[in-house]
């Protein structure tokens, strides 16, 4: 009951969208977990973004997604109205999902997907084109005129249940940026179900381009298109440039890449900042602190002018929801000057050869509402010391007094 009484406040309070941003063309989108205090007023949520951009569609909606999750009644299920609804009118959607996230997906929502008039959906093994990644980017693009990307799988959880942020695009020069990534990785499914080679468009390192109000980069750089920056690059340089602080939020962090390779690329990076002075705040989540994960955390946390918290979101009030009440944001602030919104954990796998994206702005102002939500979180009753996390985690794992497991 507390549950569906927060949801319809929710629902209630979608409408409450902000007319001006810190960055023209740009609006930060945030959701917090029912139920918690990380909520953001002054910020609009991603159910009901992705509903508006939908209903202004009248050509096309192009989608790129991990997987797909639904549930009856949820914000999501709002979502998948609002593209029947525009398929309806004659706006063609295409979706294009990873092979791999087939497998966490649930059935009845793709066979939704698969009955929208003119959606066509195509699934894709993006580790075919030559690496061993996946599509984890969440993104979609409207008409070419406006785009969305974040944290936000397509999932029900993710809008509800989950600590989520990403970024309303209406930049023309971002909006096509998305579009020809979409547009090569859509082309690169038919080539390789046609039994061809997909050639990577890049030999060499691309630099993004920071001319202009938010820098825009993704991954694998050797799949991006003509124009589009680097983000494992990107990524060092600014930690390179960093004089003062530095602030991080994201799910999973370690310098191992999925097959428990070393990959410390980012970790290097961090520790010479640390070195040069700068103070490193790194927040992940309590799932990070697994067997494999957490000496390395330890070892980072060892680093002078480094400290580590962690995050564990109570479970909600209707009871255990499995792959949920996590923070799953993925955003970096430096020096009060600059602000990273991305798709991308920070391990290995993800940033070298997964499709991800990610946006950098140099803005004071997009900087200090990214920094505010950090704040909020560090010093919120869900984050703890690295070593009392790990300290509780372990007591939970130890048997109780009655001998009870």
């Amino acid at each position: 009951m507390n549950e569906m009484i927060a949801l319809m406040a929710l629902f209630a309070a979608q409408t409450a969208v902000p007319a001006t941003s810190p960055a023209a063309g740009y609006q930060i989108v945030h959701n917090a977990p029912l139920e918690t205090t990380l909520t953001t007023p002054d910020l609009p949520q991603a159910g009901a973004v992705w509903c508006a951009m939908l209903n202004t569609a009248r050509k096309s909606a192009d989608f790129e997604q991990f997987y797909v999750a639904n549930k009856p009644g949820s914000q999501l299920d709002k979502v998948i109205g609002c593209m029947e609804a525009a398929a309806k009118r004659g706006v063609k959607i295409r979706f294009l999902m990873e092979a791999q996230g087939v497998k966490i997906s649930d059935a009845p929502t793709m066979e939704r997907l698969r009955a929208i008039p003119g959606l066509e959906l195509r699934i894709l093994t993006f580790a075919q084109l030559g690496g061993s990644g996946i599509i984890h980017a969440k993104f979609f693009v409207i008409d070419g005129k406006s785009a969305y990307v974040g944290s936000q799988n397509f999932d029900w959880r993710s809008l509800e249940h989950i600590d989520e942020t990403g970024v309303k695009i209406e930049d023309p020069h971002a909006v096509g940026q998305l579009a020809a990534i979409f547009a090569h990785d859509w082309a690169a499914q038919a080539t390789l179900a046609a039994g061809s080679h997909v050639a990577p468009t890049n030999t060499a390192e691309v630099m993004a381009d920071d001319s202009g109000p938010a820098t825009l980069v993704a991954s694998p750089n050797a799949f991006n298109p003509a124009g589009v920056g680097d983000s494992q690059a990107e990524l060092v340089k600014l930690l390179a440039q960093a004089e003062h602080d530095v602030r991080i939020t994201v799910m999973e962090y370690a310098p191992l890449d999925q097959q428990h390779r070393y990959y410390g690329v980012i970790d290097n990076a961090i520790r010479e900042a640390a070195a040069r002075g700068v103070t490193v705040k790194l927040l992940v989540a309590d799932w990070d602190l697994t067997p494999l994960k957490t000496p390395w955390l330890r070892s980072l946390a060892a680093v002078p002018n480094v400290e580590i918290r962690v995050a564990t979101i109570p479970e909600a009030s209707s009871g255990p929801i499995p792959y949920a009440r996590v923070v799953h944001t993925k955003t970096m602030t430096i020096d009060g000057k600059v602000a990273w919104i991305g798709t991308s954990n920070w391990e290995g796998g993800y940033l070298d050869n997964s499709r991800n994206v990610e946006l950098v702005f140099r803005n004071a102002a997009m900087a200090a509402s990214v920094g505010q939500m950090q704040e909020s979180l560090w010093n919120s009753a869900y984050a703890v010391s690295l070593e009392t996390a790990i300290a509780r985690r372990e007591s939970a794992k130890r048997p109780n007094s009655s001998g009870n497991e």
